[in-house]
């Protein structure tokens, strides 16, 4: 039970790198640092959308409208951060 609390934390920590990885590309791609139009940017965007959307979807939804700042990926980062660190510690304890 504990090697698969071990592989779910790392998921977790695997998917918050994904969640930086977007958060700063589409930084990169709002103020025109890389070029949209390039075939490989658009695949690295398209896969980082498609991993990132139906999490970041819903907290949008949920979330009141702050104009231009976009707070969805900190909501989930901290969501992802609770998980591991209240959530699966207890499971571990309690396996243990």
């Amino acid at each position: 039970m504990l090697e698969l609390l071990n592989f779910i934390n790392y998921v977790i920590n695997l998917y918050s790198y994904v969640v930086f990885a977007a958060v700063i590309m589409s930084f990169l791609l709002a103020f025109n640092v890389i070029n949209p139009r390039n075939a490989v940017v658009q695949t690295i965007w398209t896969t980082l959308t498609a991993l990132t959307e139906p999490l970041l979807g819903p907290i949008r939804r949920a979330l009141p409208d702050f104009g231009a700042i976009d707070l969805s990926p900190v909501v989930l980062l901290l969501g992802l951060y609770f998980i591991q660190s209240v959530v699966l510690t207890n499971l571990a304890r309690a396996v243990s």
